[in-house]
């Protein structure tokens, strides 16, 4: 089992920016891609950015002219740099670890975005 831990989560204003982190106990070059997701109140998960082990992104639309997810495999750490926030971004943001067939995920880390 492999327990990712994130963190940078916060309450911002609206327009701000925070940067997410994601910590795994072993070496992330491992995984296929490190993905984070978004779940916000009464709504699904979904997908926000993902990286590959190869250092390929790829973003949901709505965020990637926003967001921006990088990598630093000497620290196991995937980050998500989050610009000109908008109330509409408020979630609980998860960091996942993604196998073939199965992946790991962290508990989360909470967004709010003030208007």
């Amino acid at each position: 089992q492999v327990q990712l831990a994130e963190s940078g989560g916060g309450l911002v204003q609206a327009g701000g920016s925070l940067r997410l982190s994601c910590g795994a106990p072993t070496s992330i070059f491992s995984f296929n891609a490190m993905e984070w997701y978004r779940q916000a109140p009464g709504k699904q998960r979904e997908l926000v950015a993902r990286i590959t082990s190869g250092g390929s992104t790829n973003y949901a639309d709505s965020m990637k002219d926003r967001f921006t997810t990088s990598r630093d495999n000497a620290k196991n750490t995937v980050y998500l740099q989050m610009n000109s926030l908008k109330p509409e971004d408020t979630a609980v943001y998860y960091c996942k670890a993604e196998k073939v067939g199965y992946g790991y995920w962290g508990k989360g880390t909470l967004v709010i975005v003030s208007s």
